[in-house]
């Protein structure tokens, strides 16, 4: 018999839906019930692409006795963390403070029934190893403490509540103003954080930080600093040439295992490759480079080949596991490869991928990545280089050909709002760089459902899945839906985004900031309460909401003259600021914000003829110029804002303001340029 998932809209949860534990999704009623029964709360926090999630899943859930256990001494609760980020940000900081290091992927917490932790791991073999308990003794042993030990957990509750009470950021007590310290010392710490062999940030496991490799990218082009340059560009590279990156589908992995970017977990994730998509885009702007402009067009490929739902939306990631292996839908056998190319491509393709070398994966089995360039094999092998490109593309055609017939790892289908903001904010900016109508009208189908489907009666919703829109929205969906609007904007200006813009922004005022302090809760102010309300600055795997808030609401004060969303972005930035200082990459996001803040982004409209604008803006937006809002207006626009209220012409015109100061209009292409640079 199904458990009570099975009415949950969760591929995660319906997953377990059919476990032998009585599982329950998080609300009032499961725990109550654990208040009238007496009994401590199983709390297992994970997502559906999460393959140790899977492992604990099939060891113990799967388990009759194991479950046995679970229902005799505990209430056991399921969460989605992909649902229900606040109820993971809460559990990972409480986990945190009581096992005194990071958390992760499955969570394991064991609560009293007010929902307050007094134990927590992580993940828990269902025999003893890797230096860890077996999970039913462990169970018998939790049991047995909630039983006995009662007064001892209800002190150590009380003083876990006042330490995650005690993480809030606080206003300074001091009036001082804003300046660009922070800025210059993130760059600093993440210069001398990076990995000058390997590409990225410190040692393995490896992740892919786009706030801080944004940062790096616009203050190498601020203060014409080549070493930051380098380090963002190098890093980006060496991403995309190894396993992480998917060599034949496009997409980028959520991590790597190594520091040498060789073996990723598998899953691909929305939020991952919408911030990839973006970075890219600037880096082939301030770079030239052909190869990152490939891996725009392989990701974005891949995007509307499976990521996008035929309402318009983005679905949020794909399993790490096929036919209950980790990666086994990528990795090859030698043999395998050698049997579907021709001499010719092979003796290209073998050293090109590695397959020279010993294998880099389990069960003799190579996980692809680039091992050697292109331009040197073909020297090596007497091609030219049109002939070295053909065979690579004639033999990456046909192994993802045979890779397609393969058993698919599973899809997540849920459509998250934040996760859609991030992937059509990706896809708009693509669009706009490299001129493709396809890439443009995806992510405006996105968009359009997000606003036609996630927005209900003036208030934004979290997810949707199978006809049903669901879950008070978070932080983070207001404030990436709001940035990918103005990116949006600026590919195709229409007034329904503008509206909606306005909407989220609004929203993030009224239902989210903290009015006495500054800077914007994670949950809105008729949120369900949970045992830490959490404001955050720091970037995670996704920027911070925080971060991202204040640069869309800078940015939307310039489009629309509004001066309230620069004024609550400066109290965000100001609430933040002392931490900044003492920790400025952790605040990569904050930092761009305070960047706009210090120096408010340019303003450009450009009106007339629609070919002459449309030339005009390409030509604009083939420089990499990331402190300007380009807006292009056809002529037929009504309750224009007042930035962007500009008179018809007949020949192409530039209005160009930075700050307060608007420059006479311009009509000369030439004439644009070198005020822009």
């Amino acid at each position: 018999m199904p458990n009570h998932l099975i009415h949950e809209t969760s591929p995660y949860l319906l997953q377990h839906a059919d476990n032998p534990v009585d599982w329950r999704p998080w609300n009032s009623e499961s725990l109550q019930l654990a208040h009238d029964l007496d009994k401590p709360v199983l709390l297992s926090i994970g997502y559906s692409a999460c393959h140790w999630c899977h492992v604990m899943a099939h060891e113990s859930f799967e388990d009759e006795a194991v479950a046995a256990v679970m229902n005799e001494h505990f209430v056991s609760i399921k969460v989605d963390r992909e649902e229900r980020p606040d109820l993971d940000q809460v559990y990972q900081n409480a986990h945190q403070l009581l096992a005194r290091r990071g958390g992760g992927w499955p969570l394991t917490v064991f609560l009293a029934p007010d929902g307050t932790p007094f134990y927590s791991g992580t993940y828990f073999p269902k025999q003893p190893r890797y230096g860890l308990p077996g999970f039913p003794e462990l169970l018998l042993h939790i049991a047995k403490v909630y039983r006995e030990n009662r007064s001892e957990l209800s002190g150590q509750n009380r003083h876990l509540l006042e330490a995650l009470a005690s993480w809030q950021p606080e206003t300074s007590a001091d009036d001082f103003t804003l300046d660009a310290a922070p800025i210059g010392m993130a760059v600093q710490q993440l210069r001398q954080n990076f990995d000058r062999v390997n590409g990225g940030f410190g040692g393995a496991p490896k992740f892919l930080h786009p706030a801080e490799l944004d940062l790096l990218l616009r203050q190498a082009q601020a203060q014409q600093d080549e070493q930051s340059r380098f380090a963002a560009l190098f890093t980006l590279q060496q991403m995309a040439l190894g396993g992480l990156y998917d060599q034949l589908g496009g997409g980028f992995c959520r991590y790597s295992v190594d520091e040498r970017w060789d073996i990723p977990h598998f899953e691909k994730m929305l939020y991952d490759n919408g911030l990839m998509l973006g970075l890219y885009c600037d880096a082939w702007l301030t770079s030239g480079d052909g190869f990152f402009a490939e891996v725009v067009e392989q990701t974005a490929g891949w995007v509307l080949r499976e990521m996008q739902s035929p309402q318009g939306g983005y679905y949020a990631s794909l399993d790490a596991d096929s036919e209950h292996e980790e990666g086994k839908f990528y990795v090859w056998q030698r043999d395998d490869i050698r049997s579907l190319l021709t001499a010719a491509e092979y003796a290209l393709v073998k050293p090109y991928y590695g397959l020279d070398s010993t294998p880099n994966f389990e069960h003799h089995a190579w996980n692809l990545r680039v091992a050697q360039p292109l331009g040197a094999l073909a020297t090596e092998l007497s091609l030219d280089q049109q002939e070295a490109t053909q065979h690579l593309a004639s033999a990456r055609s046909k192994l993802f050909a045979a890779r397609e017939l393969r058993t698919r790892p599973g899809r997540d289908e849920k459509i998250l709002g934040s996760w859609n903001g991030l992937m059509i904010a990706g896809m708009a900016k693509a669009a706009r760089v490299f001129g493709r109508d396809d890439w443009l009208r995806s992510a405006q189908q996105a968009m359009d459902f997000a606003h036609g489907t996630l927005w209900r009666d003036g208030k934004l919703l979290a997810t949707h899945k199978d006809g049903k829109t669901h879950l008070n929205a978070y932080l983070d969906d207001h404030a990436f839906l709001l940035d990918a609007a103005l990116e949006l904007l600026q590919t195709e200006y229409r007034a329904e985004n503008m509206r909606f813009a306005v909407q989220l922004a609004d929203a993030l005022l009224k239902r989210f900031e903290d009015g006495g302090n500054g800077g914007f809760f994670f949950t809105s102010h008729d949120h369900e309460t949970l045992i830490q309300r959490n404001k955050t600055g720091q970037d995670n795997a996704t920027p911070s909401g925080n971060g991202i808030a204040a640069q869309g609401l800078l940015r939307l004060a310039a489009l629309t003259g509004d001066s309230r969303y620069a004024e609550a972005a400066e109290r965000c930035l100001k609430l933040f600021f002392p931490a900044m200082q003492q920790a400025a990459s952790q605040f990569g996001s904050l930092c761009t914000a305070l960047d706009e803040a210090l120096q408010p982004p340019s303003v450009l409209v450009l009106c007339g003829p629609e070919n002459e604008t449309a030339a005009w803006q390409a030509a604009v937006t083939a420089k990499y110029l990331p402190g300007l809002l380009t807006i292009v207006l056809k002529g037929d626009e009504t309750d224009l804002p007042a930035p962007l209220d500009k008179p018809s012409a007949d020949v192409a015109t530039a209005w160009l303001c930075r700050g307060t100061h608007c420059l006479p209009p311009i009509t000369d292409l030439d004439e644009l340029l070198a005020e822009l640079a």
